[in-house]
């Protein structure tokens, strides 16, 4: 199975999932794993193991309406031309 794991990853899935069943105090997991209590408290608080996407849900920008016709007139332009 292939595991895709952010860069900054400290932790696998099966250490995670070690993380969730373990009745230790997190204080003692945390230095097991060499991870801060906080992250010991996240995957406790989770019912998988899986990494959540980083990825930014919302678009941080607003365009004007007339930023916005410039945008859509140039993807019709280049979709128009772009003939496969």
């Amino acid at each position: 199975m292939l595991i895709s794991l952010h860069k900054q990853a400290t932790t696998t899935p099966k250490s995670r999932a070690a993380i969730q069943a373990s009745n230790e105090p997190a204080w003692r997991v945390a230095e097991r794993y060499g991870i801060s209590e906080q992250t010991v408290w996240k995957w406790r608080g989770r019912d998988d193991v899986h990494d959540r996407s980083h990825t930014p849900h919302r678009l941080q920008t607003t365009l004007t309406p007339a930023q916005e016709a410039v945008a859509v007139a140039l993807r019709k332009a280049l979709l128009a031309g772009s003939s496969a």
